[in-house]
């Protein structure tokens, strides 16, 4: 092999080495709430049920510039204490979901005011990066893709009038920025609610078999045909055969 071609061999791999390595990471701070066993965590204003859904305690409150009045929620991020006699030496990163809200409120430690990028961990997550003494600590953050184990998942709620979905457990960028639903007609327009809960009015949808055509935010479909079976129930949860 000549120089020429172990040279250009060599710069490829530093060139993927460079591209699995480099990392656009965000200032920021971090709190945290609840006790050391995660405090109300159960259910936020995404409304995922955090402990039962198969978020447990790697979950966090986002401030209102983060949390994009829910669009966010579901979003996955990795976050590292940073410039702090506070951090934790050695503690490397933890990775969570957004599950929260942290509302803005006044006064002097308005963490969570618009434009402060800000999370509000569980305590035990907090604690992973920082000493619990410090309360609050800089840190930086990144978006990182979520891993989920299983399907997609869909809780059914609402009235005979009114089905409200929530959809949870989504991996890939994790958030959801379109839903649709079709029961033996064509699909239509789903609204998102708040949180993760998506809407559609009408009566049509009783003892009818539902699919989902979910977009999350980078793009990307899925469809999960009659996922839902024609005899559903409200307050059932149904999972599709995939995820992003």
């Amino acid at each position: 092999m000549s120089f020429s071609q172990n040279a250009f061999g060599f710069l490829a791999i530093m060139a993927l080495v460079t591209m699995v390595h480099c990392q656009d990471w965000t200032d920021a701070h971090a709190t945290f709430y609840g006790d050391a066993k995660g405090g109300d965590t159960e259910k936020g204003a995404c409304v995922y049920r955090t402990l039962t859904q198969g978020y447990g305690l790697q979950t966090t409150a986002l401030s209102t510039a983060l949390y994009l009045d829910g669009a966010t929620c579901g979003a996955c991020y990795e976050i590292k204490c940073t410039n702090s006699e506070w951090c934790k030496d050695g503690a490397g990163t933890i990775k969570v979901t957004s599950t929260n809200l942290c509302p803005p409120s006044i006064g002097p430690e308005a963490w969570c005011n618009p434009p402060l990028q800000h999370f509000d961990l569980t305590q035990p997550m907090f604690v992973t990066i920082a000493k619990y003494k410090a309360g609050i600590v800089p840190v930086q953050y990144t978006r990182v893709p979520c891993t989920k184990q299983g399907g997609v998942k869909f809780l059914i709620n609402g009235n005979p009038n009114f089905i409200l979905v929530l959809i949870f457990n989504v991996g890939g960028v994790g958030d959801v920025k379109e839903m649709k639903i079709k029961g033996s007609g064509d699909w239509a327009q789903m609204s998102r609610n708040w949180g993760m809960n998506w809407q559609i009015g009408g009566s049509g949808w009783i003892n009818q078999e539902l699919s989902f055509q979910v977009t999350t935010s980078d793009g990307k479909t899925l469809e999960f045909e009659g996922v839902v079976p024609s005899n559903w129930q409200f307050s059932e949860t149904f999972e599709g055969k995939s995820n992003f």
